[in-house]
């Protein structure tokens, strides 16, 4: 109608982006407050007044506390909070692309080592606080055997394992080598350096997955 002022209209971009900084703010607290008070002491209900938002947000975002911290790990794993798959990510592609075996592997050893470097403090934290993060870790850790078994599958298929190997078999070998609990071992238990530890990872998937060398004479 003549006279009446034209609504304006709605900006959903503005809300999304309103929404992402909510997210990566009570993210940021809650990695802060893990750090600092420990898991059992990082509440709701602290993480949103350090974040600046309200606990109903916190809930509406991730569904509890449980969630907020699977969340937690999923972008420090990945490095961002990109809606990218790891699979679809540029290092993991340049993996598969990669047409030389033991250049493969040496790419994928890199490829754990930046992984852990960003988890293990995070993962050793989790482990401590007992029986409530099980759930977290027992589905962190079948994510990773999923993306294990598509690395072994991946080698089998381009043909560089092993004469008569059992992927099966292979595909539990390189979970546990690859673990987290095997780095933080290595580097924090032992003072392996990371430098050390991607090296030694690259040569034992490579004598373990690859053919043997040919002897000759």
């Amino acid at each position: 109608m003549a006279g009446e002022t034209p609504r304006r209209p709605y900006n959903s971009e503005r809300r999304r982006e309103a929404a992402r900084r909510n997210r990566a703010a009570v993210l940021e607290a809650c990695r802060e407050l893990l750090f600092r008070d420990g898991f059992h002491a990082t509440t709701i209900r602290a993480v949103a007044e350090r974040a600046g938002v309200s606990a109903e947000t916190v809930y509406k975002s991730f569904g509890g506390k449980p969630g907020m911290v699977k969340a937690l790990w999923d972008i420090t794993l990945a490095g961002d909070d990109e809606p990218v798959p790891m699979a679809d990510r540029p290092q993991t592609r340049e993996i598969l692309r990669t047409a030389d075996p033991v250049a493969k592997l040496r790419l994928y050893a890199a490829y754990v080592r930046g992984i852990h470097e960003r988890v293990a403090a995070l993962f050793s934290l989790l482990t401590q606080a007992g029986p409530e993060v099980g759930e977290i870790l027992e589905t962190a850790e079948r994510e990773r055997l999923t993306g294990v078994t598509g690395f072994v599958t991946h080698c089998d298929e381009a043909g560089v394992l092993r004469t008569g190997a059992d992927p099966a078999r292979l595909v539990d070998a390189v979970w546990a080598l690859a673990g987290p609990q095997l780095f933080t071992q290595l580097t924090a238990g032992r003072g392996w350096s990371a430098d050390a530890y991607e090296e030694w990872l690259a040569d034992t998937l490579t004598a373990t997955l690859l053919p043997l060398p040919s002897r000759e004479g």
